[in-house]
């Protein structure tokens, strides 16, 4: 039997492909309990994380976290130190008689409250969309505060929302804008816990250790085409190539007859009519954004309509666009060319944006085109921008699978960030051997997920002159 060196115990809730799992086995615990109930992403995190394991360490698997909660019974989890847990935001009761624990029974934020009122873990470390924190959800937010204190956990009033793009590359950053609410709790008993309420904010939302966001380089966590099987599935077809080819002319047009890119607001190419054609009764009666972008379309055109006809008489096809290819929206700033930026083919147009941090990855296919490589973020490569390691693998499930799996996941090196920050905070509450092993880690939870030109960057540019750093005496 292996023996367990493990300086901490943690149960993995809504595990998905195990972003909690990567940065808790980094800070030096291991996983006792596991729940997924999504089948291809339960599959995805036994193959990377409980596979490789001596058979004496694998966790318990759970598939449905419902049945090891009854309301009126023990729950079928074993003792742990930290609970993780990216729960699903549901919306509970509005009686207005009941709060806490009461109010949470129906949904799965419940099932969480029954584990951590039975085992009582030190830690709580709780996942959400920023939302959650947002106005629409004040009523369960409330909840979910109040019945953490009823457990007995000392938890912060204050959202934590942090985004694995203010990090800099060697504290576990990546380049993705994914802005998300942690919700840290230590148990401190309910006395406690309902009497040491004025508690900040573990993190404050905003770069750390001076890194500038604009540093970013998406290539940092791009494979080499070389090394992409079936590389062709993710290159541009013939006709997305087109609607790039020709949007690019007008970006060059532009650059050449009036020195400038394009404006940042959507540009409707079937909107390019002089302003004085706008009907204001039509205008009227439209939402106010909706109006705002024609009017601003139309002045678009009557400023620059010499450069838009020869453009149009250049590229007759454009009028055979599918009318969502007939819109772009700029907002790469000063690059050069279409072929420079991050796109995405949307709905609502093609977006393209300065080639330095991503978007949040969704869980839809509406997948990053690195416009210098001409072709699709990988899922390895999206992966790699939640902050998984090189070896991780999604096997040969269908890639709609692992995109969909990788856009519901955790940011392994935000979510490592401001777990360890709280145990830092709270390190006279929380058992020794858990802080020890916490804070003697290494700073980034996955060494790998960027590439080396990545922490050169930044070793560089925290190195610069002293004239770029205010001067003291």
């Amino acid at each position: 039997m292996a023996k367990d060196s493990a300086a901490f115990k943690y149960a993995d809730l809504f595990a998905g492909i195990g972003g909690f799992h990567a940065m808790l086995d980094h800070a030096g615990g291991r996983c006792v309990y596991v729940s997924e109930i999504d089948r291809e992403a339960r599959q995805t995190y036994l193959r990377n994380w409980v596979e490789p394991l001596h058979p004496s360490q694998h966790p318990v698997v759970n598939t449905d976290i419902t049945m090891a909660t009854p309301e009126d019974g023990p729950v079928d989890v074993p003792p742990h130190d930290v609970l993780a847990a990216g729960f699903p935001c549901q919306p509970f009761s509005k009686s207005g008689h009941q709060r806490g624990m009461d109010e949470a029974r129906g949904t799965l934020f419940w099932n969480i409250a029954r584990i951590l009122e039975e085992r009582t873990p030190a830690v709580v470390l709780l996942e959400n969309v920023r939302n959650i924190a947002g106005p629409r959800h004040t009523h369960e937010w409330d909840v979910i505060i109040e019945t953490l204190r009823e457990i007995g956990y000392r938890v912060s009033s204050t959202p934590s929302v942090f985004s694995p793009h203010f990090l800099p590359p060697s504290l576990g950053g990546t380049p993705q804008v994914r802005d998300r609410v942690f919700i840290l709790g230590t148990y401190v008993g309910r006395e406690r816990a309902m009497s040491e309420t004025d508690v900040p904010p573990t993190v404050v939302r905003g770069p750390v250790d001076g890194w500038n966001v604009h540093d970013w380089d998406a290539d940092w966590i791009l494979d080499d085409d070389s090394a992409i099987a079936d590389l062709s599935q993710y290159r541009l077809t013939a006709d997305e190539t087109a609607w790039v080819n020709v949007w690019d002319d007008l970006v060059q047009r532009m650059w050449s007859a009036r020195g400038v890119r394009l404006p940042g607001f959507p540009l409707w190419a079937d909107a390019w009519i002089p302003e004085r054609g706008l009907d204001p009764f039509e205008l009227e009666a439209l939402p106010r954004w909706k109006s705002q972008i024609l009017i601003k379309n139309a002045r678009f055109y009557d400023d620059h309509r010499d450069v838009i006809r020869d453009w149009k008489r250049a590229h007759p096809n454009f009028a055979s666009f599918p009318e969502s290819r007939r819109k772009l929206e700029w907002q790469a700033q000063d690059s050069a060319s279409l072929w420079e930026t991050v796109m995405h083919f949307r709905p609502s147009g093609i977006r393209a944006k300065a080639p330095t941090y991503l978007p949040a990855l969704v869980a839809i296919t509406q997948t990053s085109v690195i416009g210098s490589r001409r072709r699709r973020l990988t899922p390895h490569e999206a992966a790699r921008l939640q902050g998984l390691p090189r070896h991780f693998s999604f096997g040969n499930q269908l890639d709609s699978a692992s995109y969909k799996q990788i856009g519901n996941g955790v940011a392994v090196g935000a979510a490592w960030y401001v777990f360890r920050t709280h145990v830092a905070q709270n390190c006279n509450d929380l058992p020794q051997s858990l802080v020890r092993s916490v804070l003697r880690a290494s700073d980034g939870p996955s060494a790998d997920s960027v590439s080396l030109d990545a922490l050169a960057t930044e070793f560089a540019v925290s190195n610069l002159p002293a004239l770029h750093m205010p001067q003291t005496a």
